[in-house]
């Protein structure tokens, strides 16, 4: 059975740090593109982050540039997100996704596996 399981989410104040981990199990993922994605209430679920297989590509949403910082370990077949400089607007449930292909993408529809999410407040 195929699984990625988020973890890392919680509270922080504006301008803090939180570490996002993503575990994925039940088949090879070290040569998926992988990404991280958003929803906040009563918006459609949005890009954040992407990577290729070996963090060679590694495109961002244009309101993390600079603070968020996707990477892997294909080792351990685990995502990160390193987000800093937290702002109340980042609030939003956070969700990790794979895509057996070897190029990244921006579009929710183009991955194929996704984790059950995990959530993220940032208090003003």
């Amino acid at each position: 059975q195929v699984q990625l399981v988020e973890s890392g989410g919680g509270l922080v104040q504006a301008g803090g740090s939180l570490r996002l981990s993503c575990v994925a199990s039940g088949r090879t993922f070290s040569s998926d593109a992988m990404g991280w994605f958003r929803q906040a209430p009563d918006k459609e679920r949005e890009f954040v982050a992407a990577i290729n297989w070996n963090g060679a590509n590694t495109p961002y949403a244009d309101s993390v540039k600079g603070r968020f910082t996707i990477s892997r370990d294909n080792a351990k077949n685990t995502l990160y997100l390193q987000m800093n400089s937290l702002k109340p607007e980042d609030t939003a449930v956070y969700f990790c996704a794979a895509r057996p292909w070897v190029l990244t993408s921006t579009d929710p529809h183009e991955y194929n596996y996704w984790g059950q999410g995990t959530q993220v407040t940032v208090s003003s």
